[in-house]
């Protein structure tokens, strides 16, 4: 498994590098525009919970890289609730029918949200332990790039706001570590997994899969951040 990590690993510097997030390190740029694609991610992110408890999570289980999953899934299913408070922080919380919103949810600009998250359950469906192991990884890595963009900007909007962001922060952060979550020594537990040739060959696919969607899914994020302009953050009374 310790290639795969490493797979894992190059990738991340590579998606580290994509335009959203040169953009959102633009500082040149109102902080608040710089997050401006929060909607677009809504579906993804507000599916994310449910992804967790019943997909990946699979109990009871005697099977320890499972039971290593199942307490991931616990830590990981519930940051939508920040998402949805910080939405209100940003202003980004418009008034709409229920019609609209669904309208909004299910629109040509989202899709690729909603795609993400399809192509995600698809893959964890009928995945064994180790298949769900390197989609936390990746979710897990990805997600690190994009929490530690955004908690920086988290800190740039609480000095103008004076209120303090969850979901875009440094609190959000601290729990997004990159790696599986679950007991002390996970991150070596996880090394010393022996893989087959086949086992290790359809990892990498899985990995090479799985970071051209999270790919797609920034230059989504990017294309309405910079068709959605918002109204500037004003200096706290």
């Amino acid at each position: 498994m310790k290639e795969v990590l490493e797979l894992i690993q190059l990738r991340k510097e590579e998606f580290a590098q994509l335009p959203l997030f040169n953009f959102m390190r633009d500082q040149s740029i109102d902080p608040k525009q710089r997050l401006a694609w929060a909607p677009c991610a809504a579906h993804f992110v507000m599916n994310f919970g449910e992804l967790n408890k019943y997909f990946l999570r699979v109990e009871p289980t005697s099977d320890p890289l499972q039971i290593l999953i199942n307490k991931h899934t616990y830590e990981d299913d519930h940051h939508w609730l920040w998402f949805l408070e910080d939405l209100k922080h940003l202003e980004l919380d418009k008034s709409l029918k229920f019609s609209e919103a669904l309208r909004f949810l299910w629109s040509e600009e989202t899709e690729t949200s909603r795609w993400l998250t399809y192509q995600l359950y698809r893959y964890i469906l009928q995945a064994t332990p180790i298949q769900k192991l390197i989609v936390i990884e990746v979710v897990e890595t990805t997600g690190n790039v994009m929490f530690s963009t955004a908690a920086n900007i988290g800190k740039e909007l609480k000095s103008i706001t004076q209120k303090e962001c969850l979901y875009f922060a440094d609190f959000h952060l601290a729990v997004e570590t990159g790696h599986t979550t679950g007991f002390p020594g996970t991150e070596e537990f996880i090394k010393k997994i022996q893989l087959t040739e086949e086992t290790r060959k359809d990892a990498f696919e899985l990995v090479e899969k799985l970071f051209a969607v999270f790919t797609e899914f920034t230059h989504s994020l990017l294309i309405y951040a910079e068709k959605h302009k918002i109204q500037q953050l004003s200096n706290a009374a």
